[in-house]
């Protein structure tokens, strides 16, 4: 089969990069289209993934979303016609999803965060919905999904990092910025302003960074979303031990080499539990069940108090914490979703 994947952030290209090697591996041919979002080019270029970059996000406000996203579809629309497309999948491409049922394209979507507003889009149109065996079934029957669902074992990160390993080379990047094997380094997501699931502020995370911007023991790289994001923190902290790159750094080797994670936002926590890194999530709003299952394996911590923020211990990470290694999920994964044609 011809499968279209589509990258519309950041996150999308390691996981569809793995899925790739194992649908190719199957026979099938992969073609890639992405949206100029956050780092999505940046890292679809670095992987090799030959993307036919369509659209981009103007705004983080709702009714310009809503126009790109109509925008987009139709793009996407105009790009696959005559492509002769067997299958679309994607982690909730708004847009591609759109732009395959128009074009009568059997498409599939991943999802794992249940308090995503626009799942009740995403889940309807698609024809086959592929999420973690502990996303809710209320959530599912919600978002008129549950008929179409289908379940894997483990967290969406066991598909490309059960068998990753780390870059011995990265060590070198981080010297560029001053950092050391002896220092301790923290890596820093900010929340995803301007997405659907995050209208609200988080103050707990302005004072995380206040609190570790006076700490001389440390070293912080912040990951910026947006180029906003990265002029704002950059201009606040600059100078002080606060790192904010102007160039992506390969996130997986950076969480690798770092001593904590932590994020206002899903993916990378759950990425730094993967790999055995220790992690905390100070993310504000509704947590995803997927999160929980992570706190009760002792793989993730919760900041939601300032109490919980003041108590968090920043040392050189500890060792007998071992990465999940869940090499079964990947197989299972593309399973599931070469089932959408099968019907």
């Amino acid at each position: 089969m011809r499968i279209w994947i589509d990258l519309a952030n950041s996150p999308h290209v390691p996981l569809f990069r793995a899925l790739r090697a194992e649908l190719e591996a199957r026979g099938h041919e992969t073609v890639f289209t992405a949206r100029r979002f956050a780092q999505t080019v940046e890292m679809a270029e670095s992987s090799g993934l030959c993307a036919a970059v369509i659209g981009q996000c103007e705004s983080g406000k709702i009714a310009v979303k809503g126009s790109d996203l109509f925008k987009r579809a139709w793009q996407l629309m105009r790009w696959a016609r005559g492509r002769k497309i067997d299958l679309a999948i994607s982690h909730n491409s708004y847009a591609q999803i759109l732009a395959a049922r128009s074009l009568r394209i059997p498409c599939a979507t991943m999802m794992d965060y249940e308090h995503q507003p626009a799942n009740h889009l995403a889940f309807r149109l698609a024809h086959r919905v592929i999420v973690p065996r502990a996303f809710p079934e209320e959530a599912l029957r919600r978002f008129g999904a549950h008929r179409k669902a289908r379940r894997y074992d483990g967290i969406k990160e066991d598909i490309y990092l059960a068998d990753w390993e780390p870059d011995q080379r990265f060590a070198e990047e981080l010297r560029a910025f001053g950092i050391r094997g002896e220092d301790k380094l923290i890596v820093i997501r900010p929340p995803a302003r301007g997405a659907l699931y995050h209208r609200f502020d988080n103050e707990l995370f302005d004072e995380l960074l206040e609190r570790l911007s006076a700490r001389s023991d440390v070293k912080v790289i912040l990951l910026a979303r947006t180029t906003e994001q990265r002029a704002h923190y950059a201009e606040r902290f600059g100078g002080s031990n606060v790192i904010v790159t102007e160039r992506a750094l390969d996130g997986l080797n950076l969480i690798a080499a770092a001593d904590l994670v932590i994020s206002a936002g899903g993916t990378m926590n759950r990425e730094a539990a993967a790999l055995g890194v220790p992690a905390a999530s100070i993310y504000a709003g509704r947590w995803a069940a997927i999160d929980d299952l992570l706190v009760r394996e002792g793989r993730l911590r919760r900041i939601s108090t300032r109490e919980e923020l003041g108590a968090l211990r920043v040392e050189k990470r500890p060792a007998g914490i071992a990465p999940r290694r869940a090499h079964a999920v990947r197989k299972q994964v593309v399973d599931l979703l070469l089932e959408t044609v099968k019907g």
